[in-house]
């Protein structure tokens, strides 16, 4: 059977007037789905018994649910989401003053196979469907009320696999989470991440759906990118360079740019000085991430030394520069440590 999320509101409409209910029917079921969350017939309290069994006849629930969690020492949490059919995502829920950020996954797995990330060694299974990412959301979102006594203010889509090669469930997701008519989330505070597909950054362009944009750049030397971040090899740095100036053309965004330092790879002055020749097409801001070791990898982070060295650098090419330190990593939350390990 067909997952009522699924279901379009025209084609809940036609539903219910074919089976003989008044069509505000539909506009009841739609609220019970996108802004109350439910995910069983039985919570429809405002619809008969009768009727809620003629949904549960003809459609189904994909529910998500959480199968497990592990809390860090900073007070992070780590989530393993179990979907509908028994395949896994994490998300991490991340405190910081006031604010309680969601990291969410887009694909179980990840099909970029990037040298320094652990989700690509998992190899790429599936693309989430646009409900199962405001699901993870759901699930989230309750367990920070639970947790830390207040609702999430921020959701990042920085989580297992590559939003932009899911960008229609992404796009759609992004538009459930944000519209009056369901949650009605702010879209400025939501942050899609990408690995650099031109094809789904100018689609976001297109989009227009006013929510932030972050490239996990890690390198402006075409070389070394494509060692490191094989997605490089379709999508060159050219090409991206090309997609993020439209971006910022048909939004006024400024840019974030995530750099990920790596000792002996990607961190010398030179290094420096081409990612800010890189980033001069459009406005930016530069986040420098330190490394997160993974299982079995050879990368090492930059020295204190050698990250100053390339922060100097920048910030006398004038740019925008912000250090930021991982939350999560001693539960391997975070960014790049995401790989699910339970069997199925």
């Amino acid at each position: 059977m067909k997952d009522i999320r699924e279901a379009s509101f025209e084609e809940l409409e036609n539903f219910v007037v074919g089976c003989g209910e008044k069509k505000f029917r539909a506009k009841q079921i739609w609220d019970w789905l996108w802004k109350r969350g439910v995910a069983s017939f039985q919570d429809m309290t405002n619809i008969s018994a009768g009727f809620r069994e003629t949904l549960a006849g003809n459609f189904t629930f994909h529910a998500a649910k959480v199968a497990d969690e592990v809390v860090s020492g900073d007070k992070s949490v780590k989530f393993v989401i179990e979907l509908h059919d028994g395949k896994a995502v994490e998300g991490v829920l991340i405190p910081q003053g006031d604010r309680v950020t969601a990291c969410v996954s887009t694909q179980v797995g990840c099909p970029l196979n990037c040298a320094f990330c652990a989700t690509g060694t998992m190899g790429f299974v599936r693309n989430l469907h646009y409900s199962e990412i405001v699901d993870e959301y759901l699930l989230l979102d309750r367990r920070a009320e639970s947790i830390y006594g207040r609702k999430i203010t921020n959701i990042v889509y920085m989580g297992m696999g590559e939003p932009l090669i899911n960008v229609e469930n992404t796009v759609k997701s992004v538009e459930m989470l944000t519209s009056q008519e369901s949650f009605g989330l702010s879209p400025s505070r939501i942050t899609i991440s990408t690995a650099g597909v031109t094809n789904g950054i100018r689609t976001l362009a297109d989009k227009d759906l006013r929510c932030g944009l972050a490239i996990s750049l890690h390198s402006a030397n075409p070389v070394v990118r494509r060692e490191i971040m094989p997605v490089s090899k379709r999508n060159s740095l050219a090409d991206l360079r090309e997609a993020l100036a439209y971006y910022h053309k048909k939004t006024g965004d400024r840019i974030t740019v995530e750099y990920l330092l790596l000792s002996g790879v990607n961190d010398t002055e030179e290094d420096a000085e081409q990612l800010a020749r890189f980033c001069r097409a459009f406005p930016v801001k530069i986040n420098i991430i330190e490394y997160n070791p993974t299982e079995n990898s050879s990368f090492i982070k930059s020295s204190v030394q050698d990250r100053e060295r390339f922060i100097n650098v920048l910030k006398r090419c004038n740019m925008v520069v912000n250090v930021r330190f991982s939350k999560g990593r001693d539960i391997s939350a975070a960014c790049g440590q995401l790989v699910k390990k339970r069997k199925d």
